[in-house]
Protein backbone atom coordinates (compact mmCIF):
# COMPACT_ATOMS: atom_id res chain seq x y z
CA UNK A 1 0.00 0.00 0.00
CA UNK A 2 1.57 3.23 -1.16
CA UNK A 3 1.10 6.83 -0.13
CA UNK A 4 1.68 9.64 -2.65
CA UNK A 5 1.94 13.18 -1.31
CA UNK A 6 2.05 16.11 -3.73
CA UNK A 7 3.07 19.65 -2.78
CA UNK A 8 1.84 22.91 -4.27
CA UNK A 9 5.17 23.35 -6.08
CA UNK A 10 4.92 19.96 -7.74
CA UNK A 11 7.28 17.90 -5.56
CA UNK A 12 5.94 14.40 -5.00
CA UNK A 13 6.91 12.05 -2.18
CA UNK A 14 6.27 8.32 -1.90
CA UNK A 15 5.98 6.00 1.09
CA UNK A 16 4.77 2.48 1.86
CA UNK A 17 2.73 0.95 4.67
CA UNK A 18 4.04 -2.20 6.33
CA UNK A 19 0.76 -3.10 8.06
CA UNK A 20 1.19 -6.69 6.93
CA UNK A 21 -2.13 -8.32 6.12
CA UNK A 22 -4.20 -5.25 7.05
CA UNK A 23 -3.50 -2.79 4.27
CA UNK A 24 -7.17 -1.92 3.81
CA UNK A 25 -7.32 -0.73 7.42
CA UNK A 26 -4.08 1.20 6.96
CA UNK A 27 -5.51 2.88 3.86
CA UNK A 28 -8.54 3.98 5.89
CA UNK A 29 -6.21 5.60 8.43
CA UNK A 30 -4.42 7.47 5.63
CA UNK A 31 -7.79 8.87 4.55
CA UNK A 32 -8.23 10.32 8.05
CA UNK A 33 -4.67 11.66 8.26
CA UNK A 34 -5.06 13.24 4.81
CA UNK A 35 -7.53 15.81 6.11
CA UNK A 36 -4.99 17.09 8.62
CA UNK A 37 -2.07 17.15 6.19
CA UNK A 38 -3.64 19.09 3.32
CA UNK A 39 -2.43 22.69 3.43
CA UNK A 40 0.41 22.04 5.90
CA UNK A 41 4.14 22.70 5.41
CA UNK A 42 5.55 19.28 4.44
CA UNK A 43 8.97 20.08 5.90
CA UNK A 44 7.68 20.07 9.50
CA UNK A 45 8.11 16.30 9.61
CA UNK A 46 8.65 15.77 13.35
CA UNK A 47 5.73 18.05 14.22
CA UNK A 48 3.37 16.25 11.84
CA UNK A 49 4.57 12.88 13.15
CA UNK A 50 3.86 13.87 16.75
CA UNK A 51 0.49 15.39 15.89
CA UNK A 52 -0.74 12.31 14.02
CA UNK A 53 0.71 9.89 16.57
CA UNK A 54 -0.96 11.69 19.45
CA UNK A 55 -4.30 12.13 17.70
CA UNK A 56 -5.72 8.81 18.93
CA UNK A 57 -5.87 6.99 22.25
CA UNK A 58 -5.38 3.58 20.63
CA UNK A 59 -2.66 2.58 18.19
CA UNK A 60 -1.65 -0.51 16.28
CA UNK A 61 -0.27 -1.86 13.03
CA UNK A 62 -2.86 -0.16 10.78
CA UNK A 63 -2.23 3.29 12.29
CA UNK A 64 1.55 2.91 12.49
CA UNK A 65 1.71 1.56 8.94
CA UNK A 66 -0.19 4.60 7.70
CA UNK A 67 2.04 6.94 9.72
CA UNK A 68 5.13 5.14 8.38
CA UNK A 69 4.05 5.62 4.77
CA UNK A 70 3.30 9.31 5.33
CA UNK A 71 6.56 9.89 7.21
CA UNK A 72 8.69 8.27 4.48
CA UNK A 73 6.85 10.28 1.82
CA UNK A 74 7.51 13.52 3.73
CA UNK A 75 11.23 12.70 4.00
CA UNK A 76 11.19 11.94 0.27
CA UNK A 77 9.74 15.41 -0.32
CA UNK A 78 12.31 17.03 1.96
CA UNK A 79 15.18 15.34 0.12
CA UNK A 80 13.84 16.49 -3.23
CA UNK A 81 13.22 20.01 -1.90
CA UNK A 82 16.82 20.37 -0.71
CA UNK A 83 18.21 18.39 -3.65
CA UNK A 84 19.91 15.70 -1.54
CA UNK A 85 19.36 12.02 -0.66
CA UNK A 86 17.42 11.60 2.56
CA UNK A 87 20.37 10.18 4.50
CA UNK A 88 21.99 13.63 4.40
CA UNK A 89 19.03 15.02 6.34
CA UNK A 90 18.87 12.27 8.96
CA UNK A 91 21.95 13.50 10.82
CA UNK A 92 25.69 13.37 10.27
CA UNK A 93 25.59 14.97 6.84
CA UNK A 94 27.71 12.53 4.85
CA UNK A 95 26.84 8.84 4.61
CA UNK A 96 28.48 6.33 6.96
CA UNK A 97 29.14 3.85 4.12
CA UNK A 98 29.05 3.64 0.34
CA UNK A 99 27.19 0.35 0.07
CA UNK A 100 24.98 -1.81 2.25
CA UNK A 101 25.47 -5.51 2.87
CA UNK A 102 22.33 -7.55 2.33
CA UNK A 103 21.21 -11.11 2.84
CA UNK A 104 19.48 -13.11 0.16
CA UNK A 105 16.05 -14.55 0.94
CA UNK A 106 15.92 -18.34 1.15
CA UNK A 107 12.45 -19.80 1.62
CA UNK A 108 11.27 -23.29 0.78
CA UNK A 109 9.36 -26.27 2.21
CA UNK A 110 12.31 -28.59 1.45
CA UNK A 111 15.89 -28.93 2.65
CA UNK A 112 17.09 -29.57 -0.89
CA UNK A 113 15.60 -26.32 -2.17
CA UNK A 114 17.13 -24.43 0.76
CA UNK A 115 20.52 -25.85 -0.19
CA UNK A 116 20.03 -24.96 -3.86
CA UNK A 117 19.06 -21.38 -3.05
CA UNK A 118 21.99 -20.97 -0.65
CA UNK A 119 24.39 -22.07 -3.37
CA UNK A 120 22.65 -19.80 -5.88
CA UNK A 121 23.06 -16.81 -3.57
CA UNK A 122 26.72 -17.65 -3.06
CA UNK A 123 27.28 -17.79 -6.82
CA UNK A 124 25.67 -14.36 -7.17
CA UNK A 125 28.17 -12.88 -4.73
CA UNK A 126 26.06 -12.65 -1.59
CA UNK A 127 28.01 -13.04 1.65
CA UNK A 128 24.92 -13.83 3.70
CA UNK A 129 21.67 -15.72 3.28
CA UNK A 130 18.64 -15.25 5.46
CA UNK A 131 15.03 -16.05 6.20
CA UNK A 132 16.44 -19.56 6.65
CA UNK A 133 14.07 -21.64 8.72
CA UNK A 134 15.53 -24.85 10.25
CA UNK A 135 11.93 -26.10 10.43
CA UNK A 136 11.44 -25.23 6.73
CA UNK A 137 8.53 -23.19 5.34
CA UNK A 138 5.44 -25.32 4.74
CA UNK A 139 2.50 -23.81 2.81
CA UNK A 140 0.02 -22.03 5.04
CA UNK A 141 -2.68 -24.52 4.15
CA UNK A 142 -0.48 -27.51 5.06
CA UNK A 143 -1.33 -29.84 7.93
CA UNK A 144 1.44 -29.73 10.52
CA UNK A 145 2.82 -33.07 11.64
CA UNK A 146 3.34 -33.76 15.35
CA UNK A 147 6.72 -35.31 16.09
CA UNK A 148 8.70 -36.16 19.20
CA UNK A 149 10.72 -33.47 20.95
CA UNK A 150 13.97 -35.24 20.04
CA UNK A 151 12.97 -35.47 16.38
CA UNK A 152 11.82 -31.85 16.23
CA UNK A 153 15.03 -30.41 17.66
CA UNK A 154 17.35 -33.04 16.18
CA UNK A 155 16.07 -32.58 12.62
CA UNK A 156 16.37 -28.79 12.91
CA UNK A 157 20.02 -29.15 14.02
CA UNK A 158 20.71 -31.51 11.12
CA UNK A 159 19.15 -29.02 8.71
CA UNK A 160 21.36 -26.18 9.96
CA UNK A 161 24.38 -28.46 9.47
CA UNK A 162 23.27 -28.98 5.85
CA UNK A 163 22.85 -25.26 5.36
CA UNK A 164 26.33 -24.54 6.74
CA UNK A 165 27.84 -27.19 4.48
CA UNK A 166 26.20 -25.57 1.44
CA UNK A 167 27.22 -22.05 2.46
CA UNK A 168 30.75 -22.76 3.61
CA UNK A 169 32.34 -20.34 6.02
CA UNK A 170 32.35 -17.55 3.44
CA UNK A 171 28.59 -17.00 3.73
CA UNK A 172 26.73 -16.09 6.92
CA UNK A 173 23.51 -17.82 7.90
CA UNK A 174 20.70 -15.64 9.26
CA UNK A 175 18.29 -18.09 10.88
CA UNK A 176 14.56 -17.25 11.08
CA UNK A 177 12.63 -19.36 13.56
CA UNK A 178 9.27 -17.60 13.06
CA UNK A 179 8.39 -17.75 16.77
CA UNK A 180 7.99 -21.54 16.55
CA UNK A 181 9.55 -22.47 19.91
CA UNK A 182 8.93 -22.14 23.61
CA UNK A 183 11.72 -20.94 25.87
CA UNK A 184 13.15 -24.39 26.71
CA UNK A 185 13.11 -25.48 23.06
CA UNK A 186 14.80 -22.26 21.97
CA UNK A 187 17.61 -22.78 24.48
CA UNK A 188 18.14 -26.40 23.42
CA UNK A 189 18.18 -25.60 19.70
CA UNK A 190 20.54 -22.65 20.18
CA UNK A 191 23.06 -24.83 21.99
CA UNK A 192 22.72 -27.51 19.33
CA UNK A 193 23.58 -25.17 16.46
CA UNK A 194 26.30 -23.08 18.14
CA UNK A 195 29.00 -24.97 16.20
CA UNK A 196 27.57 -23.69 12.90
CA UNK A 197 28.01 -20.03 13.92
CA UNK A 198 24.84 -18.40 12.56
CA UNK A 199 25.05 -14.63 12.24
CA UNK A 200 21.84 -14.33 14.20
CA UNK A 201 18.95 -16.31 15.67
CA UNK A 202 15.76 -14.47 14.77
CA UNK A 203 12.54 -14.59 16.77
CA UNK A 204 13.02 -18.04 18.28
CA UNK A 205 10.11 -17.35 20.65
CA UNK A 206 7.06 -15.12 20.53
CA UNK A 207 8.16 -11.52 21.10
CA UNK A 208 5.13 -10.43 23.09
CA UNK A 209 6.77 -11.25 26.44
CA UNK A 210 9.80 -8.96 26.67
CA UNK A 211 11.06 -10.63 29.84
CA UNK A 212 11.11 -14.05 28.14
CA UNK A 213 13.29 -12.76 25.32
CA UNK A 214 15.72 -11.30 27.84
CA UNK A 215 15.68 -14.57 29.77
CA UNK A 216 16.51 -16.48 26.58
CA UNK A 217 19.36 -14.13 25.71
CA UNK A 218 20.97 -14.77 29.11
CA UNK A 219 20.94 -18.54 28.55
CA UNK A 220 22.43 -18.78 25.04
CA UNK A 221 25.46 -17.50 23.19
CA UNK A 222 23.81 -16.97 19.78
CA UNK A 223 23.04 -13.33 18.84
CA UNK A 224 19.28 -12.80 18.94
CA UNK A 225 17.57 -10.73 16.24
CA UNK A 226 14.07 -9.44 16.99
CA UNK A 227 11.86 -6.39 16.72
CA UNK A 228 10.05 -6.68 13.39
CA UNK A 229 6.65 -6.70 15.15
CA UNK A 230 7.41 -3.76 17.42
CA UNK A 231 5.52 -0.56 16.65
CA UNK A 232 7.18 2.13 18.79
CA UNK A 233 10.49 3.18 20.30
CA UNK A 234 9.31 2.38 23.84
CA UNK A 235 9.05 -1.34 23.05
CA UNK A 236 12.58 -1.31 21.66
CA UNK A 237 13.80 0.57 24.73
CA UNK A 238 12.39 -2.13 27.01
CA UNK A 239 14.11 -4.89 25.02
CA UNK A 240 17.42 -2.99 25.01
CA UNK A 241 17.16 -2.56 28.79
CA UNK A 242 16.74 -6.34 29.12
CA UNK A 243 19.78 -6.99 26.90
CA UNK A 244 17.41 -9.14 24.83
CA UNK A 245 18.89 -8.68 21.35
CA UNK A 246 22.06 -8.08 19.39
CA UNK A 247 20.31 -7.17 16.13
CA UNK A 248 17.33 -4.79 16.08
CA UNK A 249 14.93 -5.74 13.30
CA UNK A 250 13.45 -2.28 12.82
CA UNK A 251 10.48 -2.19 10.43
CA UNK A 252 10.76 1.27 8.85
CA UNK A 253 7.34 0.85 7.20
CA UNK A 254 5.62 -0.28 10.41
CA UNK A 255 7.34 1.46 13.33
CA UNK A 256 6.31 4.92 12.14
CA UNK A 257 8.78 5.62 9.35
CA UNK A 258 12.28 7.05 9.22
CA UNK A 259 11.67 9.55 12.03
CA UNK A 260 11.40 6.95 14.86
CA UNK A 261 13.67 4.43 13.07
CA UNK A 262 16.61 6.85 13.32
CA UNK A 263 15.88 7.36 17.03
CA UNK A 264 15.74 3.60 17.63
CA UNK A 265 19.07 3.19 15.85
CA UNK A 266 20.66 5.84 18.08
CA UNK A 267 19.28 4.14 21.18
CA UNK A 268 20.54 0.77 19.92
CA UNK A 269 24.04 2.20 19.47
CA UNK A 270 24.14 3.02 23.17
CA UNK A 271 23.47 -0.63 24.01
CA UNK A 272 25.95 -2.01 21.48
CA UNK A 273 23.13 -3.35 19.29
CA UNK A 274 23.31 -3.40 15.50
CA UNK A 275 20.40 -2.53 13.22
CA UNK A 276 19.19 -5.08 10.66
CA UNK A 277 16.17 -3.45 8.99
CA UNK A 278 13.13 -5.64 8.46
CA UNK A 279 12.43 -5.47 4.72
CA UNK A 280 10.16 -8.46 4.02
CA UNK A 281 9.10 -9.97 0.72
CA UNK A 282 5.53 -8.70 1.02
CA UNK A 283 6.80 -5.12 0.73
CA UNK A 284 8.42 -3.50 -2.30
CA UNK A 285 11.41 -1.46 -3.52
CA UNK A 286 9.88 1.63 -1.86
CA UNK A 287 10.54 -0.05 1.49
CA UNK A 288 14.02 -1.07 0.32
CA UNK A 289 14.86 2.49 -0.71
CA UNK A 290 13.66 3.89 2.63
CA UNK A 291 15.58 1.28 4.62
CA UNK A 292 18.69 2.02 2.58
CA UNK A 293 18.59 5.69 3.60
CA UNK A 294 18.53 4.62 7.25
CA UNK A 295 21.44 2.21 6.71
CA UNK A 296 23.48 4.97 5.10
CA UNK A 297 22.95 7.36 8.00
CA UNK A 298 23.74 5.21 11.04
CA UNK A 299 27.08 3.91 12.37
CA UNK A 300 25.68 0.73 13.93
CA UNK A 301 24.27 -0.86 10.80
CA UNK A 302 24.57 -4.66 10.73
CA UNK A 303 22.96 -6.17 7.64
CA UNK A 304 19.80 -5.58 5.59
CA UNK A 305 17.14 -8.00 4.46
CA UNK A 306 16.64 -8.17 0.68
CA UNK A 307 13.94 -10.45 -0.80
CA UNK A 308 15.32 -12.30 -3.80
CA UNK A 309 12.32 -11.24 -5.92
CA UNK A 310 13.09 -7.55 -5.40
CA UNK A 311 14.07 -7.04 -9.03
CA UNK A 312 11.47 -9.34 -10.59
CA UNK A 313 8.02 -8.62 -12.04
CA UNK A 314 5.72 -7.17 -10.90
CA UNK A 315 7.74 -5.17 -8.38
CA UNK A 316 10.19 -3.74 -10.90
CA UNK A 317 7.27 -2.62 -13.07
CA UNK A 318 5.33 -0.94 -10.25
CA UNK A 319 8.32 0.83 -8.66
CA UNK A 320 11.04 2.71 -10.52
CA UNK A 321 14.13 2.52 -8.32
CA UNK A 322 17.61 4.03 -8.55
CA UNK A 323 18.94 1.43 -6.10
CA UNK A 324 21.50 -0.97 -7.64
CA UNK A 325 22.56 -4.39 -6.42
CA UNK A 326 26.20 -5.45 -6.88
CA UNK A 327 27.39 -8.82 -5.56
CA UNK A 328 25.17 -8.82 -2.51
CA UNK A 329 25.56 -5.11 -1.74
CA UNK A 330 23.11 -2.30 -2.42
CA UNK A 331 24.79 0.82 -3.75
CA UNK A 332 23.48 3.92 -2.00
CA UNK A 333 22.07 6.27 -4.66
CA UNK A 334 22.73 10.00 -4.68
CA UNK A 335 19.26 10.72 -6.05
CA UNK A 336 17.40 13.42 -4.12
CA UNK A 337 14.82 11.87 -1.83
CA UNK A 338 14.66 8.13 -1.17
CA UNK A 339 15.56 7.19 -4.75
CA UNK A 340 12.38 5.35 -5.75
CA UNK A 341 9.05 6.37 -7.30
CA UNK A 342 5.81 4.73 -8.37
CA UNK A 343 5.25 4.07 -12.06
CA UNK A 344 1.97 5.89 -12.65
CA UNK A 345 1.44 3.98 -15.90
CA UNK A 346 0.60 0.77 -14.01
CA UNK A 347 -1.52 2.16 -11.16
CA UNK A 348 -4.82 1.26 -12.84
CA UNK A 349 -3.58 -1.91 -14.50
CA UNK A 350 -5.85 -4.79 -13.32
CA UNK A 351 -2.83 -7.09 -13.51
CA UNK A 352 -1.57 -5.46 -10.29
CA UNK A 353 -4.93 -5.14 -8.53
CA UNK A 354 -4.89 -5.55 -4.75
CA UNK A 355 -6.34 -8.72 -3.28
CA UNK A 356 -7.56 -9.13 0.28
CA UNK A 357 -5.33 -11.42 2.33
CA UNK A 358 -7.16 -14.25 4.04
CA UNK A 359 -6.60 -15.42 7.62
CA UNK A 360 -4.40 -18.51 7.56
CA UNK A 361 -2.61 -20.31 10.36
CA UNK A 362 -1.05 -23.77 10.22
CA UNK A 363 -3.32 -26.49 11.56
CA UNK A 364 -1.57 -29.36 13.30
CA UNK A 365 -2.62 -32.97 12.87
CA UNK A 366 -4.28 -32.87 16.30
CA UNK A 367 -6.50 -29.97 15.20
CA UNK A 368 -4.63 -27.19 17.03
CA UNK A 369 -3.11 -24.18 15.26
CA UNK A 370 0.42 -22.86 15.43
CA UNK A 371 2.85 -20.25 14.10
CA UNK A 372 4.32 -20.73 10.65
Amino acid sequence: MYVRIETDNGIIGYGESGAWGFLEASAAVVDVFREYLIGKDPLRIEHHWQYLYQSFCFRGAAIMGALSAIDVALWDIAGKYYGVPVYRLLGGGERCRDKVRTYYHVKSPSVEEHVRLIKEAKEQGFTAVGHINPFLDPPRDAIGKSVSYAQKIGTAIENVARFREAAGNEVDLCLEIHRRLDLAEAVTLAKGIEAYHPLFYEDPIKPENLDSMGNLARQISLPIATGERLLNIQEFAMLFARDAMRYARVSVCAVGGLTPAKKIAAMAEGFGVKVAPHNPGNLSPISTAACLQLCAAIPNFGIMELPHDEYCSPKKEIVISDVRLEKGYLIIPETPGIGATINDDVIDNPQYAHTLRSAQAIIMDDGSCTNR
